[in-house]
């Protein structure tokens, strides 16, 4: 069962509107919210949250020892680090994307990546900061894409990985630098990940699952795969997703729902929207082109 988060709980309770969640494999839980005219205290969390402002945030204030602050906007960022009080008064309208992570897991993060163990981690708070690498991660990867889709769930784990790195790297006191990655993976380790990925292009992947078959840490895993496919594998699972669609599309006379769901797509028009895009033509298109050919 997924992890309940209290930072997520304590919305629920309030004026704040929920659109969207998920629960990833790691045991991050992602969500998009928005929220106006409400006061929401967070009162000693067991987890650490990131939020960043999507759309508006001007008239969201924070409660300092100096009274109530703001500074919010689009792409301004607030981290609360676990065990930390905070209080908020949304005035005006607000969009918001919340990452929660425990401890636990960022240790883990911390671990594999670097191949240490800290005696303790100190994440820093910040609140109405910017950074332009989160903003990326979360505006090209987690805010680019339909959550519930399990074709993208690889995706997700990967920016959320990325994201945790980010944060152990430059918002706790540890601020060691990233470890170098040289040379791919190993001709035997590379085979044997493909055959995992092709042997299960319908199921949802994640990051987490290809680096244990590596034997190797997420971070790792994912430079070393890029430098022996040239491409992330994210990008490597739905290419090969797609060619498999192509070959069933051209060879069988499966109906394109069953295609999809074969393929790893939720529904078929997840599956048509993605391969239009990708492709430049509607899988119905291609199947046709191909009846015509006979």
């Amino acid at each position: 069962m997924p992890r309940r988060y209290q930072s997520f709980e304590t919305l629920t309770k309030h004026h704040a509107t929920l659109h969207d969640t998920v629960h990833l494999g790691s045991g991050i839980q992602l969500a998009a919210w928005s929220n106006k005219n409400d006061c929401v205290t967070q009162e000693d969390p067991d987890h650490h949250t990131l939020s960043l402002y999507i759309a508006d945030g001007y008239e969201c204030y924070h409660k300092t020892r100096s009274g109530w602050q703001n500074g919010g906007g689009p792409d301004r960022f607030c981290l609360m680090p676990k065990h930390n009080v905070s209080s908020w008064d949304v005035r005006g309208d607000l969009s918001f994307v919340h990452m929660y992570f425990t401890d636990d897991h960022l240790r883990n993060v911390i671990e594999q990546t670097w191949d240490r163990s800290p005696a303790n981690i100190l994440v820093d708070e910040h609140v109405f900061s910017e950074d332009q690498q989160i903003t990326q991660l979360y505006r090209h990867f987690l805010l680019s894409c339909q959550w519930q889709e399990n074709s993208n769930q690889l995706m997700l784990s990967t920016a959320t990985n990325l994201l945790v790195t980010h944060l152990a790297r430059s918002y706790t006191h540890l601020q060691w630098a990233l470890p170098t990655v040289r040379g791919g993976l190993s001709p035997s380790v590379l085979n044997r990940v493909k055959e995992y990925i092709h042997g299960h292009l319908g199921s949802s992947l994640q990051l987490s699952e290809l680096a244990d078959i590596a034997g190797l840490s997420e971070y790792h895993f994912a430079r070393m795969f890029k430098q022996s496919m040239g491409v992330a594998p994210h990008q490597y699972v739905m290419n090969a997703r797609l060619i498999r669609a192509e070959s069933l599309l051209r060879n069988t006379q499966l109906d394109i729902t069953t295609i999809a769901l074969d393929c790893g797509f939720s529904s078929p028009s997840h599956f048509s929207n993605r391969y239009k895009s990708l492709r430049g033509i509607a899988p119905s298109s291609l199947r046709q082109n191909s009846l015509r050919k006979f």
